[in-house]
């Protein structure tokens, strides 16, 4: 083994312990091994987890009330908040959603079953469709929310002129509202909010409103 001479001393190289240096390196291995065990414990666990609630639900993937590709492949609601005609801040300071006691129905459908002239007449500024009569949970504008034009009072209905009307098809009966529609009038109903400053005490639902 060399020696180096320091002064008047000779002194050696540390001797490395080659029994130590195998250990460390046997515990090394051990925990990486370890930690590839727990990583494929956890991932077996939730795919059981996974197949376990998708037979609980009864349904198979991707399948069941709410599909997020097809919610995302909707019309943005900006879109619907659009006008042909300025929008002034203060215009509208109450929003309300209701039922159109109907279960289906486009702009032209709902004028019909209302027996009106055409969809110019439908007294209410929004239409959220089920799968009846349009996509569901497509929102549709009507003329009297591109005019920026106000409900009318009448057949049931005695509010403000500055109340944003929201037609939800449904008879919200027999028939409940679809997740689509309830996620859409939710997304727009904000959007309107936060465009004319509508506090929510002042935004209504049904009583039965999921």
């Amino acid at each position: 083994m060399p020696m180096f001479r320091i002064g008047f001393r000779c002194v050696s190289p540390p001797q490395i312990s080659y029994k130590v240096l195998l250990c460390q390196l046997g515990c090394d291995m051990s925990n990486q091994t370890r930690v590839v065990k727990v990583l494929a414990a956890l991932l077996a666990s939730m795919t059981i987890g996974a197949v376990v609630l998708m037979a609980l639900s009864d349904k198979p993937p991707l399948a069941g009330p709410f599909s997020l590709s097809s919610y995302v492949a909707l019309d943005p609601v900006g879109q619907a908040v659009r006008s042909q005609v300025v929008q002034r801040p203060d215009r509208w300071d109450r929003i309300e959603v209701f039922y159109g006691r109907t279960n289906a129905g486009s702009l032209e459908q709902l004028a019909r079953q209302m027996n009106l002239r055409s969809a110019e007449d439908i007294n209410c500024h929004f239409v959220v469709c089920n799968s009846s009569g349009g996509k569901d949970g497509r929102i549709l504008a009507t003329p009297r929310w591109k005019k920026q034009w106000s409900s009318i009072p009448g057949q049931g209905w005695y509010g403000d002129s500055r109340t944003i009307r929201i037609c939800v098809i449904t008879d919200g009966q027999n028939s409940k509202p679809t997740d689509y529609q309830v996620k859409r009038v939710c997304a727009l109903v904000e959007a309107l909010a936060q465009s004319f400053s509508i506090r929510p005490q002042f935004i209504h639902y049904p009583q039965n409103w999921q």
